[in-house]
């Protein structure tokens, strides 16, 4: 069962690789308040015992997805609050699913050289790459317990596949959607009372979330996801069919069982029933990035399509030339639809900001109520109020306690507006808030008795 060492050693470089990635990302700006920003203020909250309500959602941590796992990270934050907690523990699971994986494939009776492809397929998945740079969601901690989940219920071990199962549920809400798929697969092999315990266990999951806590925690509200993601599907059955993204999902389709639908055979089929809510609820949503190999949505679905390789082509002897020429193929698909060569290009087009923005957040007091825009606020989101002004934000600035501003109007943002931040910033003005701005256009302006970390004196004074 001891995976080999290099296993191991190639696993955790590969999420320091990972690790060192996203840490550049979000070092050259490219991350954002959604939801780096959102889950880093939601954690330094638990660190420091005060309730983890966000200042940007006026939601609490539990209400947003049930993840009760963030607490688990508020021990890290105790130790060193640092975002970057956050960056290498995403980056260490998703690479060291493929230690759950290799035993999947043992126990599959594959050869070692084909436990090896079996890894190499799930490193070579785009949204694995993708989703450890896409800033941060928990989730991505559950995808070993998924993978081990897997083994032990094929090894017959239920208390450990129970307990993973509400490892999984601690991460996101929506993997009840996983649990109903292995309720399905469970099923097609009449395996009817494991197959019981996991659909009763998401069913129960999801009432208890949306009867109880979720109204206890928004004050009678039930979740909002839900509404959000299918409330263009009203009216009768032919305006549903018309609102459908039809040629967005077959194109999802397609990209999601290329890199593996060459090892898949007709025993891959219950297991590719583990995908199948999943895949429904992302075809079907309004949000065209539940479809999409960029974001976290689908990487349950890149597990799913590992393990029906082990179970389909993998799990047959096949001659070596033949399986490396599967392995060509992933490699070719992550070259494509992987995101690396956004370091050549997307992600350089704040390098000139970088050091006007390190000075600016290091003159920002801690205590203070922060307006930033959405790429500053994961540096800034250790406080107990920061937001970034979205376009429909309209009201004085003291309304809510705000007072600092670091605002870009030239370069305001996702979700906001030019016109809206320099508003913000002649309002300031106008109230004789002390400013200083710096050549790249990048604006501080802190309210009268607001102290900063050191005096400002710059470009220009307000």
């Amino acid at each position: 069962m001891k995976p080999p060492r290099q296993l191991w050693g190639l696993a955790v470089g590969l999420g320091l690789m990972g690790w060192g990635c996203s840490a550049l990302r979000h070092g050259l700006l490219q991350s954002n308040a959604y939801d780096l920003g959102l889950f880093d203020q939601w954690v330094w909250l638990i660190s420091k015992g005060l309730p983890p309500i966000s200042s940007m959602e006026h939601v609490h941590v539990l209400a947003d997805h049930g993840a009760w796992l963030l607490y688990g990270a508020g021990a890290l934050y105790r130790l060193l609050p640092s975002v970057q907690w956050l960056l290498l523990t995403q980056a260490l699971a998703l690479s060291l699913t493929a230690i759950p994986i290799w035993w999947l494939a043992q126990q599959a009776g594959l050869t070692r050289y084909n436990c090896w492809l079996a890894c190499g397929l799930w490193w070579l998945q785009p949204v694995v790459f993708n989703a450890t740079l896409f800033d941060f969601h928990p989730e991505t901690w559950a995808m070993p317990a998924f993978a081990l989940a897997l083994w032990a219920e094929r090894e017959e071990r239920p208390r450990l596949w129970l307990a993973l199962l509400l490892v999984m549920l601690g991460a996101r809400d929506g993997l009840v959607l996983v649990l109903g798929g292995m309720g399905l697969d469970l099923a097609w092999r009449q395996r009817w009372r494991w197959s019981a315990a996991v659909i009763g266990l998401a069913a129960g999951w999801l009432l208890m979330l949306s009867r109880w806590l979720y109204p206890w925690l928004r004050n009678g509200e039930g979740p909002k996801a839900a509404a959000r993601m299918f409330s263009h599907l009203s009216g009768g059955p032919m305006q549903i069919f018309q609102s459908l993204d039809w040629s967005g999902g077959l194109q999802y389709l397609l990209l999601l069982c290329l890199p593996c639908i060459w090892l898949w055979r007709r025993r891959s089929l219950p297991t590719l029933l583990i995908a199948l809510p999943l895949v429904l609820v992302n075809l079907l949503s309004g949000s065209a990035s539940y479809r999409t190999l960029v974001h976290h949505y689908s990487l349950p679905l890149a597990l799913v399509a590992v393990l029906a390789a082990v179970d389909g082509g993998l799990a047959k002897s096949r001659p070596r030339p033949r399986l490396s020429w599967s392995l060509i193929w992933a490699t070719a698909f992550w070259l494509a639809l992987a995101k690396p060569w956004f370091f050549t290009g997307p992600y350089l087009e704040r390098i000139t900001l970088q050091s006007d923005a390190a000075a600016a957040t290091a003159t920002v007091p801690a205590d203070a109520g922060m307006l930033t825009t959405s790429y500053l606020v994961p540096h800034l989101s250790q406080r107990r109020q920061i937001a970034f002004p979205k376009k429909s934000f309209d009201g004085p600035l003291d309304a809510e306690g705000w007072t600092a501003l670091l605002l870009h109007p030239s370069d305001p943002g996702w979700g906001s507006s030019q016109k809206v931040q320099q508003r913000l910033l002649n309002q300031a003005q106008r109230s004789d808030w002390d400013c200083r701005r710096w050549p790249s256009g990048l604006e501080l302006c802190l309210a009268p008795g607001a102290t900063s970390a050191r005096p400002l004196a710059g470009e220009s004074a307000g």
